[in-house]
């Protein structure tokens, strides 16, 4: 999507680490009229898979879901990173391991939350190596709920990740990076 891939070059910032610094619009400050045209390209790519549901992770999935979900007419389902007090015991898990903070977190959904009826389209702000997807997936396969695709923001292609994943899913990545050398991205 080329209104994406202008926008990276514009306003992202390479780091330290083979980090991909977004957050002046996608995963910190959200511009909100910028991410209902990403929304919309989701919902061009999906619309014939009758999501019932979108899934996502805490914290960066949720506002790019939020404004994806308006044009299905869905719910947003984030899996929380922390058990709070007010979540029920009964929940699916998985661990995931974060390559940004080199961490690995338990996520969960309550199962009232994600059923065997659901068609999900699970959205993501990055694909890299593919553990947050490999993590959802799994709450949709603890379910019964069948993932109908997956949607990324911005896919890092050379990490495999979303190759790994297209064996099982379909994966649309609305930017594809190649590589990130030199402090220059250059796409698929």
């Amino acid at each position: 999507m080329k209104l994406l891939e202008d926008r990276i070059l514009k306003d992202g910032e390479i780091l330290g680490g083979d980090v991909l610094k977004v957050d002046s619009f996608l995963n910190h400050r959200l511009d909100v009229p910028f991410l209902c045209e990403l929304g919309r390209e989701f919902y061009r790519l999906f619309s014939d898979c009758k999501v019932t549901k979108i899934l996502t992770v805490e914290a960066s999935g949720i506002g790019i879901s939020c404004l994806t979900a308006q044009y299905f007419g869905v719910p947003v389902v984030f899996a929380k990173k922390m058990r709070t007090g007010n979540l029920s015991p009964d929940v699916y898990s998985s661990p995931v391991h974060s390559y940004t903070r080199g961490t690995t977190s338990e996520i969960v959904v309550a199962k009232a939350y994600l059923t065997a009826s659901d068609r999900v389209l699970i959205i993501d702000d990055f694909l890299a190596k593919g553990n947050a997807l490999i993590g959802l997936t799994s709450l949709c396969a603890q379910a019964g709920a069948e993932v109908v695709g997956c949607g990324i923001v911005i896919e890092k292609a050379y990490q495999g990740g979303g190759d790994e994943l297209r064996k099982k899913y379909r994966v649309e990545s609305l930017a594809k990076i190649r590589s990130m050398e030199n402090g220059t991205v250059v796409f698929c």
